[in-house]
């Protein structure tokens, strides 16, 4: 499946049951793309054709790959295009990373500094909106 926004190859990721609620859709799997960093669900017969990328180095150095941090941190990168709207789930979401043992905040400026990813939201915007909302 390729992003919408730039028509770059995504992976997929299956969103465990507790961030369902957090995703559009409640999709049981997302579509990632590793150069905009847009999320989009995928509904159970294209996801189950598409197969299972979830290669998440693909997207950058600086992103965890441990799926406990990974996960959670992709969908909270994908819900920042609406701050307002999606606070309590990025809130929640970004808890999670931390519980994993990955700072959330220094990834995303690893990520804001990786020429290889073009985030399709102000990144770096959203990080100082994000410390702000987290401490």
């Amino acid at each position: 499946m390729d992003c919408p926004e730039c028509d770059t190859p995504t992976l997929s990721m299956s969103v465990p049951a507790e961030y369902r609620d957090d995703v559009p859709v409640t999709a049981a799997t997302v579509a990632v793309c590793p150069r905009c960093l847009t999320l989009e669900p995928i509904d159970d017969g294209a996801a189950a054709a598409a197969g299972n990328d979830t290669d998440v180095s693909r997207i950058s150095d600086a992103f965890p790959t441990d799926p406990e941090s990974a996960v959670p941190l992709a969908l909270a990168i994908g819900l920042c295009s609406s701050l307002a709207t999606n606070r309590p789930a990025i809130e929640g979401l970004l808890e999670s990373v931390e519980r994993a043992g990955t700072d959330p905040l220094l990834v995303l400026d690893r990520l804001v500094a990786d020429p290889s990813v073009e985030p399709a939201i102000d990144l770096e915007r959203r990080r100082h909106q994000l410390e702000d909302l987290l401490y």
